[in-house]
């Protein structure tokens, strides 16, 4: 585990202490710099401190631990941050009031107990900062992990204090999320033979679409009406102006100079396996069920699923084609391909990111108007964004075991792509005259084709 990794983890498990500190701010009458401090102080002091107990303790069953380490790992965070998930949507909690030692004590403890179990993976997931002894590492972990409690914990009274109560589910389902998303890449690390994964780079890349589709959904805490028609048009547009630069530029493009200029095969390879992407894609299309909310069409099979649910696939089937360019390029990005631009790693990650904001909040936005909560509607629009980092995940590995493949997924994530854009603009866009968001598309697809094919001038 390194820094990058040990500062989501460290978010992620001081989430907890955020909420209840947000309700302690929302309880109290007046705040001072001393209650800032107390909530500070106890949090962070426990939250660190369990963690290095849970160690301690799983020292003792090292031995056994290494032997289903990464297992053991996933299986923790993912309880954890499962549970966290799970208390977020469920009926608010009542938190005591007052500062006072016994009260604080008993928050403490509460919000602490998941970081001790956290501590026993610490055996199984070792943290690597230092290149010392592996005792070293882990007190500095639990002291960042201590301090970003404490301020967290902090800034969570004063919120609490100033906006109330209404941030509190958003901040444990984000907490659950990156848990889970931690026990999930120690356990694909594990499996990665060829230790791809170890490159921090990847797994940053990974997780920034995800921090647009978490920022789009965030919104719906900061604006309360759902969009105009003018407004969609335009976000619609910029996305899909995106998504098919992205397509064109990033993957297909690539993929012909690497079969024809590098392999010296010609372009029938490139259109068959994009023909099969968009086959990939049109079976996802007709086999899921999924609703387009804003021209209320449904597809896929029958089904007795949950409107909000149906709502939210609609969106997961658009990024599973993200997920599998981002992983191919990233690959790509690893293995130094010569003929995929260096720099088109990031600038697809980051293009991928800004769309997914909007796409995030066609999910969360219709499924609050329908009367869900809002902690769920949020719930909702950050589980549209995962399948990005986990195919990417399971992308890189595939590609760097097999590299012959790449220019093939490539092309087939490039088709699919272009399907799902293409059958997506006229659902999310105002049904008028749409001037507005055809501008939008033109301006996202330059932006991201000048971004990628910049570097050659």
């Amino acid at each position: 585990m390194g820094l990058f990794e040990l500062l989501l983890l460290s978010v992620g498990l001081a989430m907890d202490a955020f909420a209840v500190s947000i309700c302690k701010g929302l309880a109290a009458k007046k705040i001072t710099k001393k209650e800032y401090l107390l909530c500070g102080i106890w949090f962070g002091a426990f939250q660190g401190m369990m963690p290095l107990i849970g160690y301690l303790v799983g020292s003792g069953f090292e031995r056994l631990i290494n032997i289903i380490a990464p297992w053991v790992a996933f299986a923790l965070l993912s309880l954890i941050g499962g549970n966290m998930i799970r208390e977020a949507l469920s009926p608010d909690e009542e938190v005591a009031p007052g500062f006072d030692v016994k009260t604080m004590f008993v928050m403490a403890v509460a919000t602490s107990i998941d970081a001790l179990a956290v501590g026993v993976t610490f055996v199984a997931v070792p943290v690597e900062i230092f290149d010392s002894g592996r005792l070293i590492n882990v007190i500095f972990a639990v002291i960042v992990i201590g301090v970003i409690t404490f301020a967290i914990s902090m800034a969570g009274v004063r919120i609490g204090s100033v906006f109330g109560n209404r941030y509190r589910s958003g901040s444990e389902i984000m907490g659950g999320t990156i848990l889970i998303f931690i026990g999930f890449r120690s356990l694909i690390t594990h499996l990665d033979s060829s230790r791809t994964l170890s490159d921090s780079e990847t797994i940053f890349g990974m997780l920034i679409p995800l921090l647009g589709t978490l920022l789009g959904s965030a919104l719906i805490y900061a604006k309360k009406n759902g969009l105009s028609d003018t407004l969609r048009a335009i976000l619609a547009g910029c996305g899909s102006g995106i998504m098919l630069s992205m397509a064109v530029w990033g993957m297909i493009e690539p993929a012909v100079s690497g079969l024809i200029r590098e392999k010296g095969r010609g372009i029938l390879p490139v259109m068959l396996f994009f023909c099969l992407g968009v086959a990939f894609q049109i079976i996802l299309d007709s086999t899921v069920p999924h609703t387009h909310v804003y021209s209320d069409i449904t597809e896929g099979l029958k089904s007795g699923l949950a409107p909000e649910i149906k709502v939210m696939l609609t969106e997961v089937i658009h990024h599973i084609p993200e997920g599998i360019a981002l992983g191919s390029i990233y690959a790509a990005h690893f293995m130094e391909t010569k003929w995929v631009s260096s720099s088109i790693a990031l600038v697809l990650a980051i293009a991928m990111a800004l769309q997914n904001i909007p796409e995030a909040i066609y999910v969360s936005f219709p499924i609050r108007e329908t009367g869900t909560g809002t902690g769920k509607a949020f719930f909702m629009g950050v589980v549209s964004g995962v399948p990005i980092p986990l195919l990417g995940i399971i992308t890189v590995v595939l590609v760097v075991l097999f590299p012959a493949i790449l220019p093939y997924i490539m092309a087939a994530a490039g088709g699919a792509l272009i399907y799902t854009t293409v059958e997506e603009i006229p659902q999310i866009s105002a049904g008028k005259d749409n001037d507005k968001g055809t501008l939008a598309f033109v301006i996202g697809f330059a932006i991201v084709m000048f971004s990628i094919k910049g570097t050659v001038l």
